[in-house]
């Protein structure tokens, strides 16, 4: 560990706050990851809901977000809104599809171990589609399309712990056949690269990652090839990246690695996705959240600001990435433009309910994990959750996130929506309906709700009409403001070994900081590119297993609680 001079920090600290988020009054339209979209249940028992490995494509004015077994795919004008789109012409029901737009038509293709086929659409908000090309010279897994700015197409594919990812160009204008062999670009190295290691926090050494979903993007004719790993049930599901100056290699490894990675908070994971710009210039990646709680392929999806600083290092901002956030519709420069400002204040707080399952109590709502929840006795009209905030805050936004405990739903079904209403209270008596979805007939399991106004209240009622299947049961019950008193203190010492005989590892330490609710630690190649973070609660130590092995990396810490968030002067290195 080695300390910097005081003026060195001093230095470090005013360059990094200089764009830190402006607190905005709710003007704009926000979203909150896990998107809210109308997740499938899957065919198979046990009842539960996935979407994982999207792929998004802007296509005359609108995205198209194709993910695995879904059975169809979502459009929206705006990456809030999103409209589904029920198809039995292409297969729906296999895993990690790719599309791409040539000319004016949409190509779709899926993957398979037998037989991959490519399919065509000129209007795939119809859900026409038709065959394209029928076999493939190799079927392929996880495939992605990349169309060049000289309109060579090429693609890519690999789901293994054994094999690696590989790329081939594809003659469109010959039925899509290859042009010469596929190349091998992509290896596995857990030895050296952390974040492929297995393990929720990247601790499994010496089982054999899952190196897989591969993506490509050219920027300033420079190609970014990115690969998922470790495995897509665990919090470190995460996207990696190499560049190039071809596209098909040879690629380098990134100082800048995993890019997209979000081990901690809410909704975690943000592997397997996919890498685009939206009408604006801005570039988002759209990655896997994991779940796995009731089957290990329980996924959900979430969106992530993404950029490329001025020496071309690609990196996603996952920093308070399950916070509310706004798409904005002009182009931005940073993720501190997005971020709303909207602190968290139901953590932890004190919980009456109208009943429990034993086994699933209160408190699992309100843990900020995604994996546990709350189950009331039943899914009757007269089941209900209040929090006690603790004292008067502004509710700008409040999430629910639904558990679906004890489901029979399989498939699409219309009979899947959930009605309640949301009522705020100052003294636990005398209440005021504040959400009104008594009338619902959408199925959003991770519905996020902006208030038209602010609501000044202590306390936040919601009331269960109706659930489709199951019983009343949140993972859930997030409600988002700010508070009236103090933001934490600064954190006055930050601690930083790395481990001498595993260099992926790293072991962190810091003083408490007086009323946080919780911290985050960024962490780069350089002072000025912390793009990393981690986000924790109440914990003052920390292990991060997912390191380069041979680069140096810099630390920064801040605190934070309902009432906003505190940054440090401290930085550290490692050799």
């Amino acid at each position: 560990m080695k300390q910097f001079s005081v003026l060195f920090l001093l230095f470090v600290m005013l360059a990094s706050c200089k764009d830190k988020p402006i607190e905005k009054e709710g003007s704009m339209e926000t979203v909150c990851n896990p998107m809210n979209l109308n997740y499938r249940f899957q065919p198979d028992p046990p009842s539960r809901r996935e979407a994982a490995d999207p792929s998004v494509l802007l296509f005359q004015g609108k995205y198209f977000l194709f993910v695995s077994k879904s059975g169809g795919y979502w459009h929206s004008e705006d990456l809030n809104t999103w409209t589904f789109v029920e198809t039995n012409e292409i297969p729906t029901e296999e895993y990690a599809p790719t599309a791409i737009a040539i000319d004016d038509t949409v190509y779709f293709l899926a993957s398979s171990n037998s037989k991959s086929t490519i399919y065509k659409s000129s209007d795939p908000l119809s859900g026409k589609w038709s065959v394209a090309r029928e076999t493939l010279e190799v079927p392929v897994w996880d495939p992605a399309f990349f169309l060049d700015d000289d309109k060579r197409l090429y693609l890519y594919w690999g789901c293994s712990n054994v094999n690696p990812i590989y790329g081939v160009e594809l003659d469109y204008g010959n039925n899509f056949s290859f042009i010469g062999s596929p190349k091998e670009l992509i290896f596995q190295n857990p030895a050296r690269f952390g974040w492929e290691v297995p393990g929720d926090y990247n601790s499994n050494v010496g089982v054999s990652p899952w190196i897989e979903g591969p993506w490509l993007n050219k920027y300033q004719g420079r190609y970014y090839l990115q690969y998922a790993g470790p495995g897509t049930e665990f919090k470190s599901y995460s996207d990696g990246v190499y560049t190039s100056e071809s596209p098909l290699g040879p690629y380098a490894v990134s100082l800048h690695n995993p890019f997209a990675y979000k081990p901690g908070g809410y909704a975690t994971g943000a592997g397997h996705g996919s890498t685009f710009s939206d009408a604006y210039g801005n570039y988002w990646h759209i990655g896997t959240v994991t779940i796995s709680h009731k089957h290990v392929f329980e996924r959900r999806l979430a969106l992530f600001p993404t950029f490329f600083d001025e020496g071309g290092v690609l990196h996603s901002t996952t920093k308070y990435g399950d916070y509310p956030m706004q798409i904005p519709r002009k182009k931005i420069q940073n993720a501190d433009e997005v971020f709303q400002g909207w602190m968290l204040l139901s953590y932890r707080k004190d919980l009456s309910v109208s009943s429990s399952v034993d086994s699933l109590p209160p408190v699992n709502m309100c843990d900020e994990n995604i994996r546990t929840y709350w189950a009331s006795a039943s899914g009757e009209s007269n089941e209900w959750a209040s929090i006690d905030l603790g004292e008067m805050v502004d509710v700008y936004s409040i999430q629910i996130n639904f558990a679906d405990h004890n489901a029979d739903a399989f498939g699409i079904e219309k009979r899947l929506y959930y009605q309640y209403t949301i009522e705020a209270s100052d003294d636990n008596v005398n209440w005021e309906l504040i959400v009104d979805k008594s009338e619902n007939l959408k199925d959003n399991p991770h519905d996020y709700v902006q208030l038209a106004e602010k609501v000044n209240c202590r306390y936040v009622k919601i009331k269960n009409k109706r659930v489709g299947s199951g019983h009343f049961a949140l993972s859930g019950f997030r409600v988002f403001g700010k508070g009236m008193g103090e933001k934490p203190e600064s954190v006055a010492a930050l601690q930083v070994l790395r481990n001498p005989t595993d260099r992926r590892s790293v072991e962190l330490a810091w003083t408490p900081s007086k009323n946080a609710t919780g911290y985050v630690l960024s962490y780069g190649s350089s002072a000025d590119k912390l793009y990393h973070s981690y986000m924790v609660y109440a914990d003052t130590s920390l292990v991060i297993n997912s390191l380069d092995a041979a680069q140096e990396y810099f630390f920064s810490i801040e605190a934070f609680n309902e009432n906003g968030i505190t940054y440090s002067a401290v930085l550290e290195k490692t050799e």
